[in-house]
């Protein structure tokens, strides 16, 4: 064994840490060979000038950690069950070949997914999708009812019930009548983490590996994500001016599930109309597979009320909605919701269970205080106007910087349109997002909406998604005239 060496001045517990750090790393380095006896106590402190009680205290750590048996009256030894981790002893080392991490078949298809970020990093001003501004949280009226919540007596902190909080429940059930036209039991509400669990607890629950569903095309990505990483075959079918192709749906029971936007289309801003509507659930109650009606941003509509939801006019109980609270409050209060058939309702509060018990309880009890007292109802009206007056920047800042070059579409409702350009093809979009970017400006390609991107790219128009609910009406404005003088470069050197 190698000598150890240690200054005058070192402390005893250095030189205790070193003697075990010096025998541990020459044990799984296989300089010790499993069985070789190491030397006594007493023979390795008079050979490296410590006193024998540092020793022996290497040796217990060693020996509580397995790395050397001990027993009275004989000398330690390196374990049997010790194996070197970089091969076996100095001199005949062997490489091993790295083995690939093992995942199971749902986490190798999450790992083909391709790449999903939004990030623009620099941006001055930023027309990404999903975003709202900060200062149109309600932070007053939400820091009252936190604060009212805070100071309340509970028994104690317990876990709460998967489905949610009783009260949010039932504060949402009223609310989604008025709002939605939507009829339902406070049983068949199931609060989650945003609409995004939602839509994972659909496709854990609704779809087995090969199943098909009916996807619009473009369409929302992370929706199509979670029905493919569970095995689910994406069955893309074409959206024009008036939303899903219904007339093209596939008549094959193995189509388990159609995944639709009926009230502002994702990402094109069609309207569904009501032939078509019934055509949709005519077509689930046949096959008895199941709608997921996905109401991201049915709240924002301008110039007449919100149309009803999908769910509405269920009379089968195909439909499961899916709401959230993402745009009209904040993506980072992470709550949503489904109204379930009653059919599904234990099996997803079970699953619910099994993935987080359940969500924040005072956030829910916070969220209903405010739904109760009209306060997020005002909330929304408010938003509502605020967003109209973006929207109109918007839409005067194309005419105004874009007139000739490109065209609006979807802005009838939402918080986002469709900017299409006729003089530039889809394989443009990501030289205009680079270029826009360069310049402070943050905007974002349809083409990676397509199931199949690639496709088409030739004969397709260049288009961009762009969202203006995080914006000002000052900031819409420039952004357009910026985007405005990128657009012309590129079709100039097309």
């Amino acid at each position: 064994m190698g000598q150890f060496s240690d200054g005058p001045d070192a402390s005893l517990r250095g030189a205790q840490r070193r003697i075990y750090a010096r025998l541990r790393a020459q044990i799984e380095d296989g300089t010790l060979a499993a069985g070789a006896k190491l030397m006594s106590t007493r023979a390795l402190a008079a050979e490296l000038g410590v006193s024998r009680t540092t020793v022996t205290a290497a040796y217990e750590q060693l020996a509580a950690e397995g790395f050397v048996a001990t027993s009275t009256g004989k000398a330690a030894t390196v374990a049997s069950m010790i194996s070197p981790s970089s091969g076996p002893a100095r001199g005949n080392a062997v490489r091993h070949k790295a083995l690939p991490p093992a995942l199971s078949l749902y986490g190798q298809r999450v790992a083909d997914l391709k790449p999903y970020s939004m990030a623009s990093p620099g941006t001055r001003i930023d027309f990404r999708y999903g975003s709202v501004a900060s200062r149109d949280f309600p932070a007053l009226g939400w820091q009252r009812a936190y604060r009212a919540e805070l100071v309340k007596r509970q028994p104690s902190l317990a876990y709460g019930q998967p489905e949610g909080e009783a009260r949010l429940r039932s504060a949402l059930q009223g609310y989604l009548q008025r709002a939605r036209g939507l009829t339902c039991d406070a049983e068949q509400i199931l609060v989650v983490h945003g609409s995004q669990q939602g839509l994972d607890l659909c496709a854990r629950l609704l779809l087995n590996p090969g199943d098909g569903f009916v996807f619009e095309e473009p369409g929302y990505r992370m929706a199509r994500y979670c029905f493919e990483a569970v095995g689910a075959m994406a069955l893309p079918l074409s959206v024009d001016t008036f939303g899903l192709n219904t007339g093209a749906l596939p008549e094959d029971d193995h189509v388990r599930l159609a995944y639709v936007t009926p009230s502002h289309q994702f990402p094109m801003g069609a309207v569904l109309p009501v032939a078509r509507r019934l055509e949709l659930l005519g077509w689930a109650s046949r096959h008895r597979a199941w709608i997921i009606e996905d109401d991201y941003g049915g709240e924002f509509r301008y110039g007449q009320r919100p149309i009803d939801a999908l769910q509405s006019m269920d009379t089968q109980a195909r439909v499961i909605y899916v709401g959230t609270f993402s745009k009209a409050l904040s993506p980072q209060l992470r709550l949503g919701y489904l109204v379930l058939p009653r059919e599904l309702v234990h099996v997803f509060r079970e699953a619910k269970r099994l993935t987080d018990r359940h969500s924040p309880r005072w956030e829910q009890n916070v969220l209903a205080s405010l739904i109760e007292s009209g306060t997020y109802e005002r909330h929304v009206r408010r938003l509502r106007r605020d967003n109209e007056q973006r929207r109109r920047a918007l839409l005067e800042a194309v005419e105004q910087h874009l007139a000739g070059h490109g065209q609006l579409v979807g802005m009838a409702a939402g918080l986002h349109g469709v900017l299409l350009l006729s003089a530039l093809r889809a394989q443009d979009e990501p030289r205009l997002q680079a270029l826009a970017l360069e310049r402070g400006v943050g905007v974002y390609p349809l083409s990676p909406l397509f199931a199949e991107p690639s496709c088409a790219e030739h004969e397709r128009p260049a288009g961009l998604i762009l969202g203006y609910a995080g914006l000002t009406p000052q900031q819409v404005h420039d952004g357009v005239r910026i985007l405005g003088a990128v657009i012309r470069d590129v079709e100039e050197k097309s």
